[in-house]
């Protein structure tokens, strides 16, 4: 199959809503916020679970908008995609056989996990990810307040068209995870059944990753799998209700700041660097990095931030 075909097949393929599990459940992910939602309003209580408008408004505007940016990232990946699965890529794996399916799912959760982990140890790929922790309620309107900028998630992706997945089945695999991680963003669920908290992605698991408590930093990356972060040392069982939201809230309803806030606040950093070593730990050291002697003075500093001094790329806490 030439470059050509791969790419119309692709574009084909995404082009079919029965293929975009995401724009299938959308009616359902409407559902759960309104039930939810009016259960918080008739039980009139701000916590657990509840809603407070703006916040919940500023998601579902934010989601909203991201559809719009994810069907252009969608489209960029899909030509890079195409041309690594028909010049490089040395086999094709069948689309009607499970065991590519297998890979599309699982392979995109495995790479989600490390393009996670890596969107919250190094500033620049926060910058594109923190919008979506940036509210202080945790309900399934959050779910849907995703970010616009999804270049990370589209190189992480490389290694499964080079295995010969398909390119619109990797963006279906990531897709599935999306349908799946809204159910986990609630309150009104606790824990459940042991086996599955063990293997999956449960909302008491992504409760914690969503809070801003410092044994909370930094923990519980997986999408659909809890497993990574069982086997990869960054695991954290949830002890208490978290704090929800940024370590410094921005405590804005503005959906542009929201998204765009952190590349402002590295910008100034990196202008005000005293060398290229501080310009470069400003962008690509862990959010919250200092320099020594600049930590003190600087309000920005976060509870997650390193000793003054540190080098921009610690080795990973956890």
């Amino acid at each position: 199959m030439g470059f050509a075909e791969a790419l119309a097949r692709g574009v084909g393929a995404l082009a079919d809503p029965l293929r975009e599990p995401v724009l299938v459940a959308l009616p359902i992910f409407v559902l759960f916020v309104a039930v939810e939602w009016f259960s918080a309003r008739l039980l009139q209580a701000r916590e657990p679970g509840g809603y407070q408008a703006r916040d919940a408004v500023t998601s579902l505007i934010m989601g909203a908008a991201s559809q719009a940016f994810w069907l252009v990232g969608k489209l960029v990946g899909l030509v890079l995609y195409a041309a690594v699965w028909v010049y490089v890529a040395p086999w094709h794996l069948p689309t009607d056989a499970w065991y590519t399916w297998v890979l599309a799912i699982v392979g995109t959760d495995f790479l989600y996990y490390w393009y996670h982990r890596s969107a919250h140890r190094v500033r620049l790929v926060w910058a594109t990810h923190q919008a979506h922790h940036s509210s202080e309620y945790y309900n399934f309107a959050t779910a849907l307040r995703q970010k616009w900028n999804n270049s990370g998630e589209i190189v992480a992706w490389l290694p499964l068209p080079l295995l010969g997945v398909p390119p619109w089945m990797v963006f279906t695999g990531f897709s599935i995870s999306l349908v799946y991680q809204f159910f986990v963003h609630t309150e009104r669920v606790g824990r459940l059944w042991s086996p599955l908290e063990w293997i999956f992605n449960t909302p008491s698991h992504h409760r914690v990753h969503h809070g801003s408590d410092a044994e909370y930093l930094d923990r519980n990356y997986g999408g659909i799998l809890i497993v990574w972060d069982r086997m990869f040392g960054t695991f954290r069982r949830e002890t208490h209700r978290p704090t929800y939201g940024l370590t410094t809230q921005v405590d804005s309803y503005n959906p542009f700041w929201l998204q765009l806030h952190e590349y402002v606040a590295i910008w100034r950093d990196v202008r005000s660097a005293r060398s290229w070593r501080e310009r470069a730990g400003f962008a690509l050291g862990p959010p919250g990095w200092r320099p020594a002697g600049m930590a003190a003075a600087t309000p920005a500093a976060t509870p997650d931030s390193p000793p003054a001094g540190t080098p921009p790329w610690p080795a990973d806490p956890h």
